[in-house]
């Protein structure tokens, strides 16, 4: 249940886009807190303000914030309904937002009748972290002058819900590496919003221009330590909208040899069960060529893949300085991409395969 609490405004502390933190004194204590100005206007030194700390007093990861819910003395002035897609729906916290593929929107006659992402390739990833470093790789190309590709981000829901709490989404956007956020299903927040997936995709390649998707959950992803019970699953059917929709499906591998958890050394368990169990169409699924022993393992436990998808091995030369250059911070379960270097390379190698497919 929530757990709720009144405070101060005390400080703001920075904002970017779509979000500002806050410090807080809450029975005498200053805590960390975060606003959505869209949702709840944006909040200023003196206010009081209602705060759901639930997840803050539990000691979960949604990055040490109490989440700010209304401003009871200052309510933002009505705003006008401009959409008929309900997010959260039926629960105290419900919002509505334009969708692009609603009645009445902009985007609408020309996503009706939309079908098809023209070959476009669409990279998949399971963990949100594993976005910029698959871009990194997208934009090594660029900087040979082989690639020149728009990016759209396509945001699932089984993370954040709001687009605007990913700081590296807002950074990817501001140094000019992702073109459009579109935010599909429960999330919301991104430049386009659609109602699944697949329209999502579609939205990505007609309404935003994308040459090159990437689709992964938001941060703070839900895993249980088991086989089943992780959001990150939700990448198989990714694999699946997109080769539904002509698209060219690229299965980016989650690798690590740092992770103290065995069953994410090497190859993830889950990125076997997302591409090995639940995607049914085939797709691209990128290894990295590792030095050895790393590349080795990596082959043998992803051999099982071979039999519904096409394994493409794919050099890891030239990427770290890539990854290095990214503009935004890498960071995978709190470790870098010096303590977690594998990691970072298998997305990147994912991104250069997408751009590889641009020129085919």
């Amino acid at each position: 249940m929530i757990r709720w609490r009144s405070g101060t405004v005390t400080a703001l502390r920075r904002e970017w886009p779509g979000a500002a933190e806050l410090m807080v004194t809450v029975d005498g204590d200053s805590i960390r807190a975060l606003a959505y100005p869209a949702l709840t206007g944006l909040p200023r030194v003196g206010d009081r303000v209602l705060l759901n700390v639930t997840a803050l007093r539990a000691g979960l990861g949604t990055g040490g914030y109490a989440f700010v819910v209304a401003l009871p003395d200052r309510l933002p002035a009505d705003g006008e309904i401009t959409g008929h897609i309900v997010k959260s729906r039926y629960t105290p916290l419900q919002a509505m937002t334009a969708s692009a593929d609603e009645q009445g929107s902009a985007q609408h006659d020309l996503l009706e009748s939309a079908d098809s992402l023209d070959g476009m390739p669409v990279v998949v990833a399971d963990l949100h972290s594993a976005l910029p470093a698959i871009l990194a790789g997208l934009y090594a190309a660029y900087e040979t002058g082989s690639c020149d590709a728009r990016a759209v981000y396509v945001m699932t829901d089984g993370g954040a819900l709001p687009a605007w709490f990913s700081r590296t989404a807002a950074g990817l956007r501001e140094a000019g590496w992702l073109a459009a956020t579109v935010t599909t299903g429960q999330s919301f927040g991104g430049d386009l919003e659609a109602v699944t997936v697949h329209s999502g995709l579609l939205a990505a390649r007609h309404a935003a221009g994308a040459d090159v998707a990437v689709v992964t959950q938001g941060p703070g992803n839900l895993g249980t330590g088991t086989r089943w019970g992780f959001s990150g699953v939700a990448a198989g059917e990714a694999v699946n909208a997109a080769a539904v929709l002509g698209g060219r499906p690229v299965a980016s591998l989650r690798v690590s040899f740092a992770d103290p958890r065995e069953r994410h050394r090497g190859v993830s368990h889950h990125s076997l069960t997302a591409y090995g169990r639940v995607a049914l169409a085939a797709a691209d699924v990128v290894l990295p060529d590792l030095p050895s022993p790393f590349g080795e393992r990596v082959a043998e436990e992803a051999a099982g893949l071979a039999g519904r998808h096409r394994l493409v091995t794919v050099p890891v030369d030239g990427l770290d300085e890539a990854l290095r250059g990214c503009p935004v911070p890498l960071s995978t379960m709190g470790r870098s991409l010096d303590e977690d270097r594998e990691y970072f390379l298998a997305a990147a190698c994912a991104g250069r395969h997408a751009a590889s497919l641009l020129h085919q």
